[in-house]
């Protein structure tokens, strides 16, 4: 398995991130992310918030061996031959280290806020669908045209090309079963999805199933999970985390227990050791939870993963 880290981009500072990006190098992450939001998801919408894209990669300079990337970006924030531009450039600076992580979207007050067409949750599929069609083709071909519903190229070229052939790694976060799912059967290498293993055990046999109605082999999806870490032997300590998320995120309680990996250093490794067994490849840890973290980084970094590894 490999390990990353994804970091909310509300409610911190340029010079926490970059510590934090530096000390997730320097002890052994894989890979490290960003979010993708204008605002915070608050009745308010009053707080700090930095943009994905920019302290992308203004922070993947600074990380030279870790893979950098997206969880994910909002695709109705930037037309996807501008993304095309944008992630083909930083592919270059980062020495082919890019992951472009994908999604319809979905926070509505910040689309209405910034007069950003917020679309039917169809509708905003079916651009994602076409997004993955654009970004390829601009990637791949000396000149692209597409002629979609939503996305029109007409002999568009696109200079440099990606380092990493025959295009930066693209990943589709969600876990919308019937289409988000199947979108990400059919376009990426790379499907992300919040959840434990219990969820990840139910959703393998959608996603391959998906595969398998597209003829393609499973086993070509790399698959990895959003799940916060909390190593401590106080029970109290990690209910607080998993009562707090599912307040937070207005999670069940099922759930949000599934997904906490949490508990002593044995419980987390056996709970490690069920995703692993349901087909996820790859352990995303956010680091907005819980308090402390790079103490639960540290410890997990030292006493877990390297048995995974």
């Amino acid at each position: 398995m490999k390990f990353g880290i994804f970091t909310s981009l509300g409610n911190t500072t340029w010079e926490r991130l970059l510590a934090l990006w530096r000390h997730a190098e320097k002890s052994g992450w894989d890979a490290a992310c960003v979010t993708d939001h204008f605002m915070p998801n608050t009745p308010d919408r009053v707080g700090d918030m930095l943009e994905g894209w920019t302290t992308l990669s203004a922070l993947a300079t600074a990380v030279p061996r870790m893979r950098v990337g997206t969880i994910v970006l909002g695709n109705t924030y930037r037309h996807p031959a501008v993304l095309a531009k944008m992630a083909a450039t930083l592919d270059v600076v980062t020495g082919g280290r890019l992951l472009v992580g994908l999604g319809g979207a979905w926070q509505q007050n910040e689309h209405e806020a910034y007069g950003i067409p917020f679309y039917t949750v169809p509708e905003r599929l079916a651009r994602l669908d076409e997004a993955c069609q654009v970004l390829k083709a601009l990637w791949t071909e000396p000149r692209a045209s597409f002629s979609g519903r939503y996305y029109q190229l007409t002999d568009a070229p696109l200079m440099p090309k990606p380092v990493q052939k025959p295009y930066p790694e693209l990943m589709i976060g969600g876990g919308g079963e019937k289409v988000t799912m199947r979108l990400a059967a059919k376009h990426a290498d790379h499907w992300n999805c919040w959840g434990g293993p219990e969820t990840h055990a139910r959703k393998r046999k959608i996603l391959d199933d998906h595969c398998a109605a597209l003829g393609r082999d499973p086993k070509t999806l790399l698959r990895s999970a959003n799940m916060p870490v909390v190593i401590s032997d106080d029970a109290a300590e990690v209910r607080r985390v998993v009562e707090g998320l599912g307040k937070r995120m207005g999670w069940q309680e099922e759930f949000t227990r599934d997904l906490v990996l949490g508990g002593s250093v044995a419980e987390v490794r056996d709970k490690l050791g069920r995703l692993r067994d349901a087909g996820v490849d790859m352990l995303f840890v956010p680091s907005f939870v819980p308090a402390n973290l790079e103490r639960h980084l540290d410890g997990f970094m030292a006493d877990v993963a390297p048995a995974f590894r």
